[in-house]
């Protein structure tokens, strides 16, 4: 059930300073289209520069696949107004293509429609396309392609200080790694309220279905469109970007030593599946890293990750070693249909406020048994949220609650929350959130997922997706760019080339010997 959170957010309306300067950033990924939908079949775009080294705009996992990356931010209104200028600018950049307004792609004719993303001659650059080629053979290509928006979270030094009476953060970092793997077990215990809320990916192209639906109660219309009536996000079920594989991993969120351990491990286990595949194609050609569970540590899929700016050359989990926990990153957010930049500021103030209350929240220790079990929860909410009287169950099925009881029952913590957010410029509009998705607790037809639905089953995903595109190109166009400017992003592309050129020049290694140093 939901914990009592009384206590800590007594301490926390006595302290409302420690929330004063949270940092957030986010990373929102989008697909290149041809005005009918159709997957773009072109490079990344020249104009935008260099995706190895921009700071702004790179790709994914294909070079249709743009990512867009804020820096981090402490003011949410600059925050999304950064984001925006980057979709105006881009948009300005594409000539006739649009931006995908769903996490789930369409139009996909066949999986070669996707070419994978390109980083030049560097080293780094070779391994980045070889890391996606080893993608592909391991998962397919479609669902590499699946769209999401991670929301990158960082709670300010004065909360740690005044909760966990510490000078500073260099000192106390086990005490904040701490405090954020207590705010992650949370997440896995209960962020299943995300895709409840703001999942919007109920229904998936029927190119997404090559071996049928299989035992799925799939409804469908003749507009090639397939979803579950209750269904909230797709995405993060098994249709969607998900590794059954992962699962027998063990890791767990309890110390940040045992995490780091347990990834490193996985980095150098042996996959009796993926040596199947073999390193090299019959030509040659290296199509994988290594053969073990994970090629990297990013292969590791997870709805939160704990995280710290790393290093030139750093991998993620010494970055976390070195330095502790600095921020963590969610990972559960589909792009949302309803905003041409794929996040609002609803979206955004809702994220601090939860991710304050589990933070705040008591988090028992899980075992990676325990884990495994939340993932009932989440499976549960994607496939059927809006079912009514939906149960959970807490850890492994000992105790059953509803949704909409503990949805109840966390808004009254959130709200709480929200009034210590507002305090400080005497505004409502933590509050005002709260109120208007405590609505949709009570009526799942207010959710994001029932709302595209209707869209989606009347016109077809496909046809749904096209319109939205281009509505949102149209705005994009129109709008001036706020916070950025032109000679900003040119000066960001010149400066992305010449330092994708510079790296390129300054290898004095082989591919082969580069990948042997990094394994070493």
């Amino acid at each position: 059930m939901i914990p009592d959170v009384s206590d800590a957010l007594s301490w926390l309306e006595k302290h409302p300073e420690a929330l004063q300067g949270i940092g957030r950033g986010i990373e929102r990924e989008t697909l290149r289209v041809q005005p009918d939908g159709h997957v773009s079949q072109q490079g990344h775009p020249k104009a935008l520069g260099s995706s190895l080294t921009h700071d702004w705009i790179i790709t994914d996992f294909a070079e249709s696949l743009l990512e867009f990356v804020t820096p981090v931010d402490r003011d949410i209104k600059h925050l999304l107004a950064f984001l925006r200028d980057i979709h105006r600018y881009v948009t300005r950049s594409l000539g006739d293509e649009r931006l995908w307004p769903f996490s789930m792609p369409c139009i996909i004719k066949h999986p070669d429609d996707i070419t994978l993303a390109q980083y030049g001659s560097s080293n780094i650059g070779q391994m980045k396309t070889v890391y996606r080629e080893g993608l592909k053979h391991r998962y397919g290509s479609l669902m590499q392609v699946i769209s999401g928006l991670h929301y990158n979270f960082s709670l300010p030094e004065a909360f740690w200080q005044a909760r966990l009476g510490i000078d500073n953060l260099a000192q106390g970092k086990d005490a904040v790694s701490a405090g954020y793997l207590q705010l992650i077990r949370n997440y896995y215990r209960f962020g299943w309220i995300i895709p409840y809320l703001f999942g919007a990916s109920p229904a998936i192209c029927e190119s997404f279905l090559p071996q049928g639906k299989g035992d799925l109660p799939l409804q469908s219309n003749d507009k090639g469109t397939y979803w579950l009536p209750y269904a909230t996000s797709l995405r993060l079920s098994d249709l969607g970007y998900t590794n059954k594989s992962q699962s027998a991993l063990g890791i767990t969120f309890n110390s940040l030593e045992g995490y780091v351990s347990a990834l490193k491990k996985a980095i150098k286990t042996p996959s009796e599946e993926y040596a199947k595949i073999g390193i090299r194609d019959s030509d040659g050609k290296r199509i994988q890293l290594n053969t073990n569970v994970l090629q990297i540590e990013n292969e590791l899929y997870a709805p939160v990750r704990p995280k710290r700016v790393i290093r030139a050359g750093e991998a993620p989990s010494a970055a976390l070693s070195r330095g502790g926990i600095e921020y963590i990153e969610v990972r559960s957010l589909d792009v949302n249909p309803f905003t041409p930049t794929g996040i609002n500021e609803q979206q955004v103030r809702f994220l601090d406020m939860f991710l304050i209350w589990c933070a705040l929240a008591d988090a028992p220790e899980m075992s990676a048994e325990e884990l495994q079990c939340t993932r009932g929860n989440w499976n549960r909410v994607v496939m059927e949220g809006r079912k009514p009287g939906l149960m959970l169950s807490a850890g492994c099925g000992e105790q059953i609650y509803s949704l909409n009881e503990a949805g109840h029952s966390m808004f009254a913590g959130l709200q709480r929350i929200a009034k210590v957010l507002d305090a400080p410029d005497g505004s409502t509009e933590y509050q005002q959130v709260c109120s208007q998705l405590l609505a949709s607790i009570d009526d799942p037809e207010l959710t994001y997922s029932a709302k595209i639905l209707r869209d989606m089953q009347l016109k077809g995903l496909a046809a749904a997706g096209t319109e939205l595109a281009e509505k949102y190109r149209q705005m994009l166009l129109a709008e001036p760019l706020e916070v950025l400017t032109e000679e900003q992003f040119s000066q960001q592309a010149r400066e992305s080339v010449i330092a994708q050129a510079e790296t390129e020049a300054s290898d004095t290694q082989s591919f082969e010997e580069y990948l042997a140093g990094r394994e070493g």
